[in-house]
């Protein structure tokens, strides 16, 4: 369920910061669908990054 979350506000941050930067050089075309693809690969790698990058909590055992 939380990574659901994840992509949902990965979708909704991805559209917030194309309008702007679409807004900020005079674009008038918006595309919906390119920018909704490109929000959830850029947050399937930070996600990827993100489980790779995390420390394990095992512990190994001293004998």
């Amino acid at each position: 369920m939380g990574r659901i979350v994840v992509f949902i506000w990965a979708i909704l941050l991805g559209q917030v910061v194309s309008y702007i930067g679409g807004a900020l050089h005079g674009v008038t075309d918006y595309n919906f669908t390119g920018t909704v693809i490109v929000s959830l690969i850029a947050c399937a790698i930070v996600m990827l990054i993100g489980e790779a990058a995390a420390p394990s909590n095992t512990k190994k055992s001293k004998k």
